[in-house]
């Protein structure tokens, strides 16, 4: 009888050191915000934009391996929409072929949650593909704004590529440009020029950065090139994808 008892008794304790560790493990997982555009039309060409799937799926891969938590808004919800050319051949990546037998997570981004239903509390980080599609509507979206806002002054890293540091063009805090006196990169005057598309965008994201006061600099031209200045984290092209969610992981190790 007192064997059965002691047993019972080290069952029911190594159950309690299994909830206790899993609840602790669970306690630490870091949980990170994408957040990609609604924004499909490539201003008057009658081409269609989006967001830039390997600028998504590496970085996505490059967390979700490591057992980061993610979650996906869009301003709009739903299904965002894919930059065509980054869906073809000539650009695909390990990353964008295993996304595009991924069925899980093609479900899980039909499914994007609203941006104005997010709030910064609930994560550690925000990154922001690219793609063409942020310069016309998170670059002008004020929730976003706001959200990138929160997570640099709750000191919390938030992170870009290529395209998408555009959506700092209207982030303030304090009174004062998020960027100003920041070094950052992000897409080249000269790349936008390679793909002709200069005159189509509604700015060129280069000269906004170093309008709001920001040091910008380059790499070569379709070269992966990353600056990290404190919790701002800035890629420059879709080969600095993996690059820079390499450098928002480090930063969320380092939190405890």
């Amino acid at each position: 009888m007192k064997k059965i008892a002691l047993f019972a008794l080290i069952v029911v304790t190594v159950g309690c050191f299994r909830a206790a560790a899993q609840k602790t493990k669970k306690t630490n997982m870091k949980k990170v915000l994408f957040v990609l555009t609604s924004h499909s039309d490539l201003g008057n060409t009658g081409e269609k934009t989006g967001f830039w799937v390997e600028e998504f799926a590496a970085p996505y891969y490059e967390l979700a391996d490591k057992g980061v938590v993610i979650d996906i808004a869009t301003p709009l919800g739903g299904q965002p929409p894919i930059d065509p050319k980054s869906a073809d051949e000539s650009f695909a990546t390990e990353d964008t072929k295993r996304f595009d037998k991924d069925t899980a997570l093609q479900a899980k981004l039909s499914k994007t949650h609203k941006l104005t239903d997010i709030k910064e509390s609930d994560y550690d980080a925000v990154f922001y593909p690219g793609g063409h599609g942020p310069l016309w509507d998170l670059a002008a979206n004020k929730d976003s704004d706001a959200l990138i806002a929160a997570f640099y002054t709750n000191n919390k890293p938030v992170a870009f590529v290529c395209h998408s540091p555009a959506v700092l063009k209207n982030v303030k805090v304090n009174g004062e440009f998020l960027v100003k006196g920041k070094k950052v990169t992000g897409f080249s005057n000269t790349e936008e020029a390679a793909v002709g598309l200069s005159e189509v965008v509604p700015f060129l994201l280069e000269d906004a950065l170093q309008a709001n006061g920001a040091t910008y600099s380059k790499g070569a031209d379709w070269n992966p090139y990353a600056v990290e200045d404190g919790l701002l984290i800035t890629g420059q092209n879709p080969a600095s994808s993996k690059l820079v969610a390499g450098k928002l992981l480090e930063q969320l190790h380092a939190k405890k």
